[in-house]
């Protein structure tokens, strides 16, 4: 199955003799005082193969480990330490072998079910993997790797849903491990996916398969065809809670600025609790240079959801057409240091440079434009970058000039 296939190369692999090591180290220390207390001879051979297994000298690490399994056949993490070295060497099915012995001796092992599992997943045994992995689960539930590889043998079968079931308790266990992140986010994305396209197949003429449509569009930046869906999904559904304010972004996107402003105001009426509406709808009056209706709009926005995006750069352009000099000063600060847009930073410092002229704070002044200008040289030289690489890697295609976008 060449999805499966898929998922086995997407696999944290690159990670797992590391984590192997760790576990190893777990299982060193559990197995020595095992056989300390055994007083067996296979001991130092033991700790000689593990040492050797943790330098990356596999070869010499299953000889060691095959000899303590001779000289102690019901020695469980020999054998479970031997199956990890061939996991590694490729052998899956003397792996398997040597996972299957351990938990035979241990049926509760730590990690014997996990490495099981994700043995049989790189053979393409999806259905023993799923046991396993789930038996480990099971066993040991606190056990992160357990279950982003549960997600990950999961999605091999195709099972998006348990998937994400899965990788949502392996985030709640490791929050910033980069594998779970990256397996959790595909298995929502597959969910999210599926159930869109069965949206679609149930009621194709159904005014949200137009908004979904609408939203792929914008977030491609077409915005033309985004208004037309938009449109077509706001004929179906004219009093919808959200289409109004959705579709007032993309006029503004495409520069249609009245359309915008309408659309805002209709949605206002519609559902006069909408934040953005009303945020964006106080952006256009500023644009419109009415100082006063727009510090009210976006004030009352931020009243009902502070942290908006480009808040402090917006208040500071509304207070700067107020005449509030000093007050705009302090947001168009905040905007130029934390702003995380670089085009809102560099008008951030022009206009800061523009009210500290009228303060008389010459010095504030002429630093603040010489950082504007520096900016923007900056961002001139990486636009023209880029359009250089967009060239090689596109010798056929025509040229076309970006639509700069206002800060809302």
């Amino acid at each position: 199955m060449p999805h499966c296939r898929r998922e086995r190369e997407a696999a944290p692999g690159h990670s797992l003799f590391l984590f192997i090591s760790l576990l190893l180290y777990c299982v060193l220390v559990a197995a020595n005082a095992l056989v300390w207390a055994q007083a067996d001879p296979s001991s130092a051979q033991f700790e000689q193969a593990s040492e050797a297994m943790r330098a990356g000298d596999l070869d010499t690490a299953a000889t060691g480990f095959e000899a303590v399994v001779r000289q102690s056949p019901s020695f469980a993490e020999a054998h479970f330490n031997l199956g990890l070295v061939r996991e590694e060497q490729g052998k899956y099915d003397e792996a398997i072998a040597s996972f299957q012995k351990a938990l035979v001796l241990k049926p509760r092992l730590h990690g014997a079910n996990l490495f099981l599992g994700i043995t049989e997943f790189r053979l393409n045994h999806l259905e023993k993997a799923h046991t396993a992995v789930a038996m480990e689960t099971a066993s040991y539930p606190k056990d992160a790797s357990a279950w982003m590889w549960l997600g990950v043998v999961c999605l091999g079968q195709d099972k998006p849903e348990d998937a994400a079931e899965a990788l949502d308790k392996a985030a709640r266990l490791k929050p910033d491990d980069g594998d779970i992140l990256y397996h959790r986010g595909r298995a929502h994305l597959l969910v999210s996916k599926n159930s869109y396209a069965h949206m679609f197949q149930v009621d194709p003429g159904s005014w949200r398969v137009h908004r979904v449509l609408a939203q792929a569009n914008a977030e491609a930046d077409r915005h033309v065809e985004a208004i037309a869906e938009y449109e077509a999904a706001m004929k179906l559904a004219p009093t919808q809670p959200g289409l109004h304010e959705e579709i007032g972004s993309e006029y503004r996107n495409a520069n249609k600025i009245p359309e915008a402003e309408q659309a805002f105001r209709r949605e206002l009426e519609i559902d006069p609790n909408n934040v953005l509406a009303k945020y964006k709808l106080g952006a256009i009056a500023l644009e419109q240079g009415d100082g006063a209706k727009g510090k009210e709009l976006i004030e009352a926005a931020l009243r009902e959801k502070p942290g908006l995006i480009h808040a402090d750069y917006n208040l500071g352009r509304a207070q700067m057409l107020l005449g509030e000099d000093a007050a705009a000063a302090q947001h168009l600060q905040r905007a130029a240091t934390t702003d995380s847009d670089p085009e809102v930073v560099e008008q951030a410092w022009y206009q800061l440079g523009t009210v500290y002229r009228r303060l008389h704070r010459m010095d504030e002044a002429r630093n603040a434009m010489e950082t504007f200008q520096k900016l923007k040289d900056e961002g001139a030289k990486r636009s023209q970058q880029a359009l250089e690489n967009y060239r090689r890697a596109h010798p056929d295609a025509p040229e076309a000039a970006p639509v700069p976008e206002n800060p809302q």
